[in-house]
C-alpha cells in the first residue's frame, strides 16, 4: 500500500515509518521540514504543515493508507506567552487534526490510523480539567467520527514511548541518559513517586500495522508494554550506563515529561 506518515520524522512516525518499508509498503512521510535521518532521508517526502496548509491542492492525492503522529502537545507551546495553552491546543488539536483527516478522507485514503495518548483513558477524571488531556479527548473523539463505509478511522492511544532510530536524537531520551551518567550538575539523585506505563517505539509501529490491517473502524485502542514505578525505570538508565546508585524514593512528585502537565500516572498495577 502507499501510506503517508504524517510525523513520519519524529520517533514515533520514523519507526512507524520504517517498519511499514520492512513489510512491504511504499511509505512517503510527511512533515514542515525533511530529516537527514539515515534510512528516512532516503524515503519518499511531501512538505506539509497540518495546522497551516490548505490541503486542497492534490498534494494528498493517489495514497492509500494514514498514519497520523503529530499532534501537539507541552513541548509546542509557545513559551513567550502569547497563547494560552488551551487556545493553542485548540488549534493545534482539536480544530487541526480532524481538519486534516477530513482533507485525507476527501483525497481518498481508505484507512488511517491516529497516534493518540493514553491519558484520556487512563485519567478520564481529567477531561475538562487539563487543557492538553481535553484537547487530546477531543480530537480522538472527533477524528474516530470522521470513519464511513470508505474511510476506516482508529486510533492507538501510547503511553510513554521509548526507542531509538540511529542518526536520531530524541532530546527527553538524550537528556535521560545524560542524567544516569551524572552529566546534570545540581540534580540529586532520586525517583519521583508513582509510575506508568512504557511502550516502545517498536511495538507502537507494530501496532499501527495491525490497527491499518485489521482496526475496527470508529475504535480507539489502548495500547502498552510494560508498567514500572518510576523507581523502577530509572534504575534500568543507571544500570544500561553501569552506575549502581540507589535511588531514594521522594515523597514529593516531580515532574517528568508530560506528566508535569496537570497528573500524575496511575501506580503500576
Amino acid at each position: 500500500m502507499k501510506v503517508l506518515v504524517v510525523g513520519g520524522t519524529g520517533l514515533i512516525g520514523g519507526e512507524i515509518a520504517l517498519y511499514l518499508q520492512e513489510n512491504g509498503h511504499a511509505v512517503t512521510l510527511m512533515s514542515r521540514k525533511p530529516t537527514t535521518v539515515p534510512g528516512l532521508a532516503d524515503m519518499s517526502y511531501l512538505q506539509g504543515d497540518y495546522i497551516n496548509d490548505d490541503f486542497s491542492d492534490g498534494r494528498l492525492n493517489g495514497f492509500d493508507w494514514l498514519v497520523f503522529s503529530a499532534a501537539a502537545d507541552i513541548r509546542n507551546i509557545p513559551q513567550d506567552g502569547s497563547v494560552s495553552p488551551q487556545d493553542f491546543y485548540t488549534k493545534a488539536n482539536d480544530e487541526a487534526v480532524p481538519r486534516f483527516f477530513a482533507a485525507a478522507r476527501d483525497a481518498g485514503f481508505s484507512r488511517a490510523v491516529m497516534v493518540g495518548t493514553f491519558y484520556p483513558q487512563v485519567a478520564p477524571q481529567q477531561i475538562g480539567v487539563c487543557p492538553y488531556v481535553t484537547s487530546r479527548h477531543n480530537t480522538d473523539v472527533a477524528v474516530r467520527a470522521l470513519s464511513n463505509e470508505k474511510f476506516s478511522v482508529c486510533s492507538i492511544n501510547a503511553p510513554f514511548v521509548l526507542g531509538n532510530i540511529p542518526g536520531m536524537d530524541v532530546p527527553y531520551i538524550s537528556a535521560l541518559e545524560q542524567y544516569a551518567r551524572g552529566n546534570i550538575p545540581g540534580l540529586p539523585v532520586f525517583a519521583p513517586k508513582g509510575g506508568t506505563n512504557h511502550i516502545s517505539s517498536r511495538s507502537l509501529a507494530q501496532a499501527a500495522l495491525n490497527a491499518l490491517n485489521k482496526g475496527e473502524p470508529g475504535k480507539g485502542y489502548l495500547v502498552g508494554d510494560e508498567n514500572y514505578s518510576w523507581k523502577e525505570y530509572l534504575e534500568l538508565w543507571f544500570e544500561a550506563v553501569e552506575i549502581r546508585w540507589n535511588l531514594r524514593l521522594e515523597k514529593t512528585i516531580i515532574p517528568c515529561s508530560l506528566m508535569s502537565l496537570c497528573l500524575q500516572a496511575p501506580e503500576p498495577r
